[in-house]
């Protein structure tokens, strides 16, 4: 594993997690980013101002660390941009599909021991390590 990095995946875990904690308990929204961003093109007016902070907030937070920290976000992209855009959509569907995305599930959704979360979380991860499986052994990563 060349990638290993426990303690800064601690450290954007226990952020992440303080983040949607603070967000609960100020609001009373969940962290769930599909559904953050979904709002603002379906949502109520009063709802738009938060999601955009929040929104703000996350890609502010990006460009600290891209500016500040450059080597923490570089990586080699091998695969097409066909194949992207095709994982972004289908990553999309999924959010819609599944009523939710990995930090909505995932995080929120387990740590307030929603069933639904579970089951969702567990079918994400399954069909990941299925898709990545797939795409690396069956086309051999060149998709």
């Amino acid at each position: 594993m060349a990638n290993f990095t426990p303690m800064a995946s601690l450290l954007g875990g226990a952020l992440i997690g303080v983040s949607a904690s603070l967000l609960l308990l100020a609001t009373g929204r969940i962290a769930g980013i599909s559904g953050i961003v979904g709002g603002l093109f379906g949502g109520s007016r009063e709802d738009v101002a938060w999601r955009l902070w929040f929104l703000v907030g996350m890609l502010a937070g990006g460009l600290s660390i891209k500016l500040s920290y450059p080597q923490a976000l570089a990586m080699e992209l091998t695969r097409s941009p066909t194949a992207l855009v095709a994982a972004g959509l289908l990553v999309g569907f999924g959010t819609r599909f599944g009523n939710g995305c990995t930090s909505g599930h995932g995080i929120c959704g387990i740590s307030r021991f929603s069933m639904r979360s579970l089951v969702a979380t567990i079918t994400f991860m399954a069909v990941a390590a299925v898709t990545v499986f797939i795409v690396n052994h069956v086309f051999g990563g060149t998709i």
